[in-house]
């Protein structure tokens, strides 16, 4: 049995990187639970085994008494003497037994536990290795995929592509090569699952970081962020250089940096653009090509009323309302888009109708009165008969229309 151990012990060493001292104390307890479970039922024991040559020695612990009542546990004063001269009542005394005597069950069961222990081991070490690899990007190997979930080979471990993790639209097939951000390292019964994600939002700002040098030395920061995965990312950036533009930054000399992150996102369009703190500038910035024409501004609400014209009306919703969605998002407000409608108003007809409606003028009069400049009742402030007599009204119609506006005044 001591080959079988040292052979197990070299390859735990070896291959998985599992000291020797762990797994001598993994397989001593084995040993001893499954031993007194079996034959050595009762007996206290002592296991040891030889790290260098994988010998295993046991001992019964024994109690020294003058009357043996339990054979298992305890040795007559006289036999103790013999094998440990000056043995005294009392004492615990280690008797050394042939490890054959522990049985096969023992060994079979020291055998199931190595292995547990050893995959208890390789979960540890997964949790280790990965753990500070959370929010980073990982290459892997489809492996299969079962349901809607994809496992994927990390070489040291498999990885778990969730459903709700993939993008609308993309198909792997096992053996493609994949990139992915690690999302999180779930406890579960069985050890620790590595997750990973293609849709969340981090994945593409990951790939920014990856991509684009101003970005991981921190002089342009992505402000703002949002995502809908397989139709558009949104981005607004910011440069703590002023000769540094952060939108040139993250584009790339004729658009390479960005266009390898839309390749990598098979094809999902990107939109940069200058972060500003005035809603007003961003919500213009955000929704270009689309040009607002009107903007209402609700701030208890955090409520943005925009309107454009009809031809800007599809560009500005996007398909299923994803782009209001997404610029929403973006800037922190609701967003609603609504058809801009030009009213054009007649000038001359509104302002008759005004001072029909504040002093009860024929239309006739009203429309000599607007010829003459009077398009409002504040025109009226000052004005004299001599005015009106001045410009083509008699001297009756003069004092009526001021007796008119005097009386609706009083």
């Amino acid at each position: 049995m001591s080959s079988e151990i040292l052979s197990v012990l070299e390859y735990m060493e070896k291959e998985k990187g599992i000291g020797r001292a762990d797994m001598i104390a993994a397989i001593v307890n084995a040993i001893k639970a499954a031993a007194l479970k079996g034959v050595n039922s009762g007996q206290e024991l002592k296991i040891e085994i030889n790290p260098k040559n994988g010998q295993l020695k046991a001992w019964s612990i024994l109690k020294v008494v003058d009357s043996v009542s339990n054979p298992r546990t305890e040795i007559h004063v006289e036999k103790a003497q013999a094998l440990k001269p000056g043995a005294v009542l009392g004492e615990f005394l280690e008797k050394e037994i042939d490890p054959a005597t522990l049985g096969r069950i023992a060994a079979q069961t020291a055998r199931q536990a190595v292995m547990q222990r050893l995959r208890q081991f390789e979960k540890e070490r997964i949790y280790d290795d990965f753990k500070d690899m959370v929010g980073n990007i990982v290459t892997g190997t489809v492996r299969r995929k079962e349901r809607n979930d994809i496992f994927i080979d990390l070489g040291k471990t498999e990885a778990v592509l969730p459903g709700k993790e993939q993008v609308p639209g993309e198909e792997y097939q096992p053996g493609d090569r994949i990139r992915c951000l690690l999302l999180d390292i779930e406890n579960s019964p069985r050890g620790p699952e590595l997750v990973l994600s293609r849709a969340s939002p981090r994945f593409v700002r990951r790939l920014f970081e990856v991509e684009v040098n101003e970005i991981a030395d921190g002089t342009v920061k992505i402000e703002t962020f949002a995502r809908e995965p397989g139709y558009r990312t949104k981005m607004a950036v910011t440069s703590k250089d002023p000769k540094v533009d952060p939108v040139g930054a993250c584009v790339g000399a004729r658009g390479a940096r960005v266009k390898t992150i839309v390749r990598e996102l098979n094809g999902e369009k990107i939109d940069i653009i200058n972060y500003f703190a005035d809603p007003k500038q961003m919500v213009i910035e955000a929704l270009r090509p689309a040009v607002p024409r009107d903007l209402q501004f609700d701030e208890k609400n955090r409520r943005i009323l925009v309107r454009v014209i009809a031809d800007d009306l599809a560009v500005a919703i996007g398909k299923g309302g994803k782009n209001v969605r997404l610029t929403s998002r973006l800037l922190g407000w609701r967003l609603e888009v609504e058809e801009f409608k030009t009213q054009v108003a007649d000038p001359r007809a509104s302002g008759i109708a005004t001072l029909v409606a504040a002093f009860g003028f024929n239309p006739a009069v009203a429309g000599r009165l607007f010829a003459m400049g009077v398009t409002s009742p504040a025109a009226f402030e000052g004005m004299s008969v001599e005015d009106l007599v001045g410009s083509d009204f008699t001297q009756e119609e003069a004092e009526a229309i001021l007796a008119r506006v005097n009386g609706h005044s009083a």
